[in-house]
């Protein structure tokens, strides 16, 4: 293949390998540049993904640093007030005291609370911000009503202890 390649260029005028060499280095100059060219625009992606991910990585840390210190923080205490109470104060801040059939209190840390109409995203929000106050779902049934949206519930709630 060598000897071929060689043959053909030693048959070539030397006024055609001089055009033949030009038209190399031209093609080797262009293809640099493109290169060049090309790595410049990636270096300016990549430039602003990395100011992106080093932003990211501080909010990793803060959030870590953050778990930590909630981590060894100790639980907040569960409300001493009477939980019928507690329980209906925070139906009425969630809007849900509508809805609330009864609330019958078992004993000081157990209420049974029934629900006859209310929105299934607003009874999880309810849920979510009793579980935040150390009160805890024991037992719940729940029936989709006939209106999108909406369920009956019967629900046992007790104090966190």
């Amino acid at each position: 293949m060598r000897a071929q390649l060689r043959k053909a260029w030693e048959s070539r005028a030397p006024r055609e390998r001089a055009v033949i060499a030009l038209l190399g280095v031209l093609l080797g100059i262009a293809l640099y540049a493109w290169f060049v060219q090309s790595a410049g625009r990636a270096r300016v992606q990549l430039s602003a993904t990395v100011t992106t991910l080093r932003a990211q990585a501080a909010r990793l840390d803060e959030q870590a640093a953050e778990l930590g210190r909630l981590r060894a923080a100790p639980a907040p205490s569960a409300s001493q007030t009477d939980l019928r109470t507690l329980v209906q104060t925070r139906a009425d801040a969630a809007g849900l005291a509508r809805a609330m059939g009864r609330i019958d209190a078992q004993n000081a840390d157990q209420v049974v609370v029934v629900f006859g109409a209310v929105a299934f995203a607003d009874w999880l929000n309810w849920i979510a911000m009793l579980e935040a106050q150390q009160i805890r779902l024991e037992a719940c049934r729940i029936e989709a009503l006939a209106a999108p949206g909406l369920v009956s519930v019967t629900a046992t709630l007790v104090r966190a202890k």
